[in-house]
């Protein structure tokens, strides 16, 4: 049964990706990983590819950027890794919070019961 709104059809997204389903071990995109347009669409682009350098103006999140396409993750991962290989998208993974250290979070949470 197809879902509304949704055309993933296996013949489809295969035609979209020529072919390939998954990126290589070295993608630096996961689903957090915020992507950021370099260019500007050009005429005659694929249609997705389009789309995504528009969403992509400000930094976006892959797994919104799947969400707005309606694809699976795998293959608007495909998709962004054709892209950055043409330098149109850049890769920024969010930044870890500063305190990491289990023994200061634990000194924060005691202070802030002191309260």
């Amino acid at each position: 049964m197809s879902r509304p709104g949704r055309d993933d059809a296996p013949d489809r997204l295969y035609t979209i990706t020529g072919g390939r389903s998954s990126t290589g071990p070295d993608s630096p995109f996961d689903l957090v990983t915020l992507v950021v347009a370099e260019s500007e669409p050009a005429p005659g682009m694929q249609s997705e590819y389009a789309a995504i350098l528009r969403l992509a103006e400000f930094p976006t999140a892959v797994v919104e950027i799947a969400a707005e396409l309606k694809l699976p993750v795998s293959i608007t991962k495909v998709l962004l890794c054709d892209l950055q290989a043409a330098g149109r998208v850049s890769a920024r993974h969010p930044h870890r919070p500063a305190i990491t250290d289990p023994d200061i979070l634990e000194q924060v949470l005691v202070g802030l019961r002191n309260l």
